[in-house]
């Protein structure tokens, strides 16, 4: 019955007007100096993100996404003239696994995403430049199409670089579609977070960009604890719902890397307080759960974790499974197998009628009308979303990846 009642949620009921002239197309000079939202016990007020220490209890948690953006956008030129770009999703071969692709030399192959494709027709496209005093020249061919996507095979010459530092080098930082201009080298720093250690996203996990080495030391001194998990951000992050209910949107699978140890940092402080930074680290976390309540049911034979859109809303067969079993039942089932991480896959679909199981906050920013991002923010606070929302367009907030941030409180706070 509520997977019923959710898969017919309208999205319609999750939309609302956004002015062009407050989606912010450049990041403000200082990252902490954004504006800050707070709803907490249905209060709204306002501060700046460079006191978010004050905002929060001492002695708590907070985790972030150290995913980091890579250089997803290669623009070639055919001989005739004409510019084909080639936006780099997700690896296909040798391996799907992003962070193992990254590592690939010599060649592989990618699912992307060509602007102006009907130019290209056949035959290979190049790039050459210079990296480290070496000639380099990396090499495009179209392999294999579907209707949404291309395989394009990349192959390099010399071949100890990795698909890493080819990227890097001749790749553009990939901004996200409503910021309408060309990525400027100050993007490549400021669409990075100061939390992002490994390759794999295709946009920002943007809740972090505004967190500073500052914010950082006034987050210590409270005792506020800091960790993070990895969520690599897929294009599908962009993707609005354009079914009338949610029912027929299909989520994207996005890859995932959660140490052990922070799932027993997480089960220490249940009982304290626990904020996660950004809509990705709360689908990993949450996915988690779901990970170890399958996982109490059936014991795997490989612990890969795989949650699907509507898993968390299927029969369990028997009563709730509190978060520390669930949590128990993944750390045991991975150091049974001897793995400090665990690794694999989430297409979690978080909206009205979740009942969620890590957070007691949420930092994140102001997302677009009838997105999947806007709905799990709805389940999170419910219907003060729009008081929130109506709030921030009344105020001058600055909306979406480079704008202002909340922090929401649930309303039950321990």
């Amino acid at each position: 019955m509520i997977l019923e009642t959710l898969r017919n949620i309208r999205i319609e009921d999750y939309n609302y007007p956004l002015p062009t002239e407050l989606i912010a197309q450049f990041p403000l000079e200082v990252r902490d100096k954004s504006k800050l939202l707070l709803l907490k016990e249905n209060v709204i007020s306002e501060n700046t993100f460079e006191n978010i220490a004050s905002l929060l209890p001492a002695d708590s948690l907070l985790i972030s996404n150290e995913t980091r953006v890579v250089h997803a956008r290669l623009l070639f030129r055919k001989p005739s003239g004409s510019q084909i770009e080639i936006f780099c999703l997700e690896p296909v071969k040798p391996t799907n696994d992003i962070q193992r692709a990254f590592q690939q030399q010599q060649s592989c192959t990618w699912k992307c995403l060509v602007g102006n494709a009907r130019r290209w027709k056949s035959g290979p496209l190049e790039l050459k430049s210079e990296i480290d005093g070496n000639q380099v020249t990396l090499v495009a061919s179209l392999t294999e199409r579907d209707e949404t996507a291309f395989n394009i095979l990349f192959e390099w010459t010399p071949s100890q670089f990795t698909f890493a530092q080819i990227l890097e080098h001749f790749g553009k930082i990939p901004l996200p579609p409503y910021i309408s201009r060309e990525a400027s080298d100050n993007d490549n720093t400021r669409y990075q977070t100061v939390f992002a250690q490994n390759d794999g996203s295709v946009a920002a996990p943007t809740a972090g960009l505004h967190f500073t080495s500052e914010v950082l030391s006034s987050l210590a001194q409270k005792n506020i604890k800091t960790n993070s998990v990895t969520l690599h951000v897929g294009a599908g992050t962009f993707k609005p719902v354009s079914s009338e209910s949610i029912g027929d949107h299909h989520m994207h699978f996005e890859q995932v890397i959660v140490p052990v140890r922070l799932l027993k940092e997480i089960l220490s402080y249940k009982q304290k307080h626990i904020t996660l930074v950004g809509t990705t680290t709360v689908r990993t976390l949450e996915s988690v759960y779901w990970q170890g309540v399958k996982w109490l049911h059936n014991k795997p034979e490989i612990p890969l974790l795989h949650i699907e859109q509507w898993d968390p809303y299927s029969d369990h067969s028997g009563k709730p499974v509190s978060t520390e079993d669930s949590l128990k039942c993944v750390i045991d089932t991975l150091e049974r197998f001897g793995l400090a991480e665990l690794h694999g896959e989430t297409s979690l679909m978080i909206a009205p009628g979740y009942t969620y199981h890590i957070p007691d906050a949420i930092i994140t920013n102001f997302h677009q009308p009838k997105s999947t991002l806007l709905l799990l923010v709805a389940a999170f606070v419910g219907s003060n979303w729009k008081t929130a929302y109506n709030y921030a367009l009344s105020n001058n907030f600055r909306f979406l990846s480079y704008g202002d941030s909340c922090l929401f409180f649930k309303h039950d706070l321990k």
